[in-house]
């Protein structure tokens, strides 16, 4: 397998999202703006997932095989989420942090920070070196959506956090750095195990991500609710889902 298309993609996804931690440094003092796009990513993650990556697994393999795939993904990244570490805590700042003292500044929070997002990213990365494994062509596009969705928005919110843990921009930029440097690990990873994995594991594989997708989408939308209520959470989360479902049904073909 060539690895270039694969490294070329984590590339771009890797400045994207420190592009997006760049922004959210800058519009620190203004936060809440950062938070204004999470429903529509996150309704467009769960639109990708529901729409262009679960029929295609249920094509190949069953719909009960896919529904248990993605069901068991969601299940493990919410127990993980909930009994041992926020898996995306640069996406509920609310749910990783409640020093009622810390205003300004969250002690202490910027390594427990940079070492679950750079988890996070392994992920994204593992799921999109799957993704191009020999037959999987018609996942690797919805893939590339679904994890490029989630990097700008994941990305300012990261930017944000981190400028609060630690005082200064250059030092939150270099944990952005560091976090996202494990997308291109994970993706190389992926890589490397791929011919050890027979092709029901790897759609396994697959489909477990796909529920990651869910989870993560989930998670924007609920912490978007939680944080500023339904009226400006509803409708950028259905636009995000309906335009995952415009935008397949006018490119069938990939």
């Amino acid at each position: 397998m060539n690895p270039t298309p694969i490294l070329l993609i984590l590339g771009l996804l890797f400045v994207f999202a420190i592009a997006g931690a760049a922004l959210g440094i800058r519009m620190a003092e203004v936060p809440s703006i950062s938070r204004r796009i999470l429903p529509f990513s996150g309704g467009l993650l769960i639109g990708v997932a529901g729409f262009w990556i679960v029929p295609e697994i249920a094509q190949r393999y069953g719909w009960a095989g896919a529904c248990l795939g993605v069901v068991t993904g969601f299940v493990a990244l919410w127990t993980i989420d909930r009994y041992v570490y926020p898996v995306c805590p640069s996406c509920s700042p609310v749910h990783a942090h409640e020093h009622g003292a810390c205003i300004n500044r969250l002690h202490g929070f910027a390594w427990p920070l940079v070492i679950a997002a750079g988890v996070h990213s392994f992920f994204d990365g593992w799921s999109l070196g799957i993704a191009q494994g020999q037959g999987f062509e018609d996942l690797r596009a919805a893939f590339l959506i679904g994890v490029g969705v989630h990097k700008i928005p994941e990305g300012i919110a990261l930017g944000v956090l981190l400028l609060a843990a630690t005082g200064s921009p250059r030092r939150a930029l270099l944990g952005c750095v560091i976090t996202q440097l494990m997308m291109p690990v994970g993706g190389l990873a992926a890589l490397s195990l791929a011919k050890a994995f027979s092709p029901n594991w790897t759609m396994g594989f697959l489909a477990g991500a796909t529920g990651f997708f869910f989870f993560l989408g989930y998670h924007a939308i609920h912490s978007s609710y939680r944080e500023r209520g339904g009226a400006i959470t509803v409708m950028p989360a259905l636009t995000g889902a309906i335009g995952a479902a415009a935008l397949r049904s006018f490119l069938p073909g990939i």
